[in-house]
């Protein structure tokens, strides 16, 4: 085989329509933009744009209330603890967020951890982190280990 007899297989790719090539191509002269106006003009971008209209984004009534300080707290489930445990990449002992984040279960701390209790969790672990669902809590007394919420954090 030689680099000249490489080619992709029969219609996987198919031939680019090549526009504003002359008026055999199919797509010349106007090259499928029609007759003047600014669409036919090239730096044309009128997204939302509506022709002096008011937008709809505009129209539309906002609703509800974004809080500017909202607390954004880094999310993982009960499965995931045990799966990075079986891997080795924690220690089923005690388990704080520090840890999380180190054996890359966590990328960020954010303002805090909060688990909540997708999945199964079987090892025995004491977890401190900043927030937990009332089932996360369960399913890890019921697994023998104990769940404490920092409120410190929590109640800034």
């Amino acid at each position: 085989m030689k680099l000249n007899e490489l080619a992709p297989a029969e219609g996987s790719s198919p031939k680019k329509k090549r526009i504003a090539r002359g008026p055999g191509s199919g797509k010349g002269k106007t090259a499928g933009r029609g007759i003047k106006g600014q669409k036919s003009r090239s730096g044309v971008a009128i997204n939302g744009y509506e022709g002096g209209q008011m937008p709809i984004y505009q129209r539309l009534p906002k609703r509800g209330f974004n809080k500017p300080n909202r607390k954004k707290f880094a999310v993982i489930n009960l499965g995931l603890i045990q799966k990075f445990i079986d891997a080795g990449k924690l220690e089923a002992g005690s388990i704080d967020e520090d840890a999380l984040v180190a054996s890359g279960l966590v990328r960020r701390k954010l303002d805090g951890v909060r688990v909540l209790a997708k999945g199964e969790l079987t090892a025995k672990v004491a977890l401190n982190v900043t927030g937990a669902s009332k089932s996360a809590i369960e399913a890890v007394e019921k697994a023998g280990g104990s769940l404490s919420v920092t409120t410190a954090q929590a109640s800034e």
